[in-house]
């Protein structure tokens, strides 16, 4: 990218990352890496029909509201991608094949097959840097938050139906609150520790760089999209997940008040 080139985003499009409820005090930060599955009128719509488009291989259909409403329940700051993970996956670093793909899935991305070098750092700066750089700044007006990141999977995938319904996603590195999550009371049925995803995935990229360094609590949740299709749907998932998150927080906040 020089700088006769035209950036990535104008101000039509907006910006590339939103913060909801930026001053809540709750003990949770919020973030929703594949919250929209706008385009910036640059790229128009990376040459994918409307099927594309509304499906996951675009964003994570239900992850935005669902995560909206926990922001509300938590009073919690939620810090959200404005635009597609096709353009780029905030939740993938730079260098990573997944973070501008030329497929998803079954789909094909036609505006990615011949991304050259200035069109990877224009994506990168205009996107992927801003988004990781909000996250950080609002981490930091924060008293040591867990760092709770919210995702929808599809409920089949490659031609394999999931049955799994609720995941609780963590690394190698720090288990501490997904299994104290697991541990609640009347968890929903077909809930699972690193489901659909794990370790090997490739996953946990803002984990890795916004909590893990500083031994912040964290999990990476991830519901089938086929349970947030109505507003009574997601209302619910979301107070099962507020029970789950207050059950496991509790715990920490229990250690701490014990005498030493």
């Amino acid at each position: 990218m020089t700088n006769s080139d035209p950036p990535l985003l104008t101000t039509a499009d907006g910006p590339p990352v939103e913060v909801l409820c930026p001053s809540g005090q709750g003990p949770v930060l919020l973030v929703c890496e594949h919250a929209a599955n706008r385009f910036p009128a640059g790229l128009r719509t990376l040459g994918l029909l409307p099927e594309a488009q509304l499906s996951h291989a675009a964003w994570d259909p239900g992850a935005s509201d669902l995560a909206c409403a926990l922001s509300a329940r938590l009073n919690a700051p939620l810090v959200a991608a404005r635009f597609s993970r096709l353009v780029y996956d905030c939740n993938r670093p730079p260098e990573a094949p997944g973070a501008m793909p030329t497929q998803s899935e079954r789909f094909a991305i036609p505006g990615n097959a011949a991304l050259n070098t200035a069109d990877r750092a224009a994506r990168t700066a205009g996107i992927y840097h801003p988004f990781h750089s909000a996250l950080a700044d609002q981490l930091a007006t924060m008293n040591r938050p867990a760092l709770v990141t919210i995702h929808s999977f599809t409920p089949v995938f490659h031609g394999q139906r999931r049955d799994t319904e609720l995941g609780l996603l963590f690394t190698d590195r720090d288990d501490r609150l997904a299994r104290a999550m697991l541990s609640c009371p009347g968890l929903p049925p077909n809930t699972a520790p690193n489901a659909p995803y794990g370790p090997g995935d490739g996953v946990f990229h803002t984990l890795e760089i916004h909590a893990l360094p500083h031994g912040l609590l964290n999990v990476m949740i991830e519901v089938r999209n086929d349970l947030l299709t109505t507003p009574e749907t997601v209302a619910h998932m979301a107070d099962t997940l507020e029970r789950m998150l207050t059950f496991g927080l509790s715990r920490f906040e229990r250690l701490q008040a014990q005498p030493s």
